[in-house]
């Protein structure tokens, strides 16, 4: 069966074999020496000031961001489910809360969160996605991190970058909180979140807040190579693996094959007539918005051995979502597009020729060349 949900994304062999070897106690050189490598190549796949690794989803990873992060009033965007669970992370502790609410399919404004702090000084914390995953959505975090900086520099901008890392660069100049999990574009087990934080953010950390998710006694024990509490060894050895693969290869190597494989599937999709639901799309997955969704995700599943996700809330049973995080070999990409294109086949939606190899292939080695 391939895994071709946006997440969890299929576990390399080479990852697997790193993880199996014989069980390391985290309080000892040896693991010291494995984490001190993983989280070094952590930093560089963040390009920020620090970071930390928790063993945790990655909601522990928002909560914890949330509650070290904001001390007076948060403003959060929804544009989906994982928009939403900031938003009730927030006021799971009692914080002040402003939501900017957006359909599934839109991405937020750069002035509409300008104006919400304008019209609110007491805002700290802006809590958004890099990547909304729940309609494969792209906000231009970017622009708005720029945006809440010139309003003033001293609010936090905290981005899950859960489904974004690993997928593209992402300018971090004005995010102070980026997270990443494992289960996504670094194709590891669930079970480890990890967090880019800015020199502004460890500032603003000061002494912490909270027990198990307080920023501050991470960040003292990881600069000495260990964590405040059990780490998750395995998975920290599985992280150091895949990075040094992604390394090997190269980042602007990884990325450019991440875009090509995403633009190839976009286009091969829209070729066969699937409508693409997000009005600014990401590169970790393809979303299509399809009466049919469940028909189409069960012949994948039963006929051609490939499992995608469906959407949720008022989606479920009209999205199916197809990852394109991670290092997937191509010939599996274009395997799932085929598939798709047969299943409307069989659904008599329109006849099966080909066409969703043939751009599949076009469309990836021409960006793969250079030719667009």
């Amino acid at each position: 069966m391939l895994l071709f949900t946006p997440g969890p994304t299929p576990v390399p062999e080479a990852i697997r074999m790193a993880m199996a070897g014989p069980t390391i106690h985290h309080r000892t050189p040896e693991f010291e020496a494995i984490f001190k490598e993983a989280r070094t190549r952590l930093m560089r796949l963040f390009g920020m000031d620090e970071c930390v690794m928790l063993a945790s989803s990655g909601t522990g990873a928002m909560e914890s961001c949330v509650t070290n992060l904001c001390a007076k009033k948060a403003l959060t965007v929804n544009a989906g489910k994982f928009g939403e669970r900031f938003g009730k992370i927030v006021e799971a502790f009692g914080l002040e809360h402003v939501e900017l609410k957006y359909a599934w399919d839109t991405p937020a404004s750069v002035e509409d969160v300008k104006a919400a702090l304008l019209d609110d000084p007491d805002i700290d914390a802006l809590c958004i996605q890099v990547c909304e995953s729940a309609g494969g959505l792209r906000h231009p975090v970017e622009k708005i991190a720029a945006a809440v900086k010139a309003v003033n520099p001293d609010i936090m901008v905290i981005a899950d970058g859960i489904t974004a890392v690993g997928v593209e660069p992402i300018d971090t100049t004005h995010i102070d909180a980026l997270i990443a999990g494992s289960q996504k574009a670094l194709m590891l087990p669930p079970g480890m979140a990890m967090i880019g934080l800015s020199d502004a953010a460890v500032k603003k950390v000061g002494d912490g807040n909270g027990y198990y998710f307080n920023l501050a006694s991470e960040i003292k024990k990881q600069r000495q190579n260990t964590t405040a509490y059990t780490a998750p060894t395995t998975l920290v050895i599985g992280l150091n693996k895949v990075l040094e693969m992604i390394e090997a290869k190269g980042y602007e190597t990884f990325y450019l094959q991440t875009r090509a494989r995403a633009l190839a599937t976009r286009a091969a999709l829209e070729a066969v007539g699937c409508q693409l639901y997000p009005r600014t799309p990401a590169l970790s997955m393809s979303a299509v918005y399809d009466e049919e969704a469940n028909a189409v995700r069960d012949i994948l599943k039963t006929e051609f051995s490939v499992n995608i996700a469906g959407g949720q809330d008022h989606l479920k049973g009209k999205l199916f979502r197809i990852n394109q995080m991670g290092l997937i070999p191509v010939h599996e990409s274009a395997w799932v597009v085929n598939a798709v294109e047969w299943a409307y086949d069989k659904l008599d939606r329109r006849p099966y020729d080909g066409t969703a190899s043939r751009i599949f292939n076009e469309v990836y080695y021409a960006n793969m060349n250079g030719n667009v």
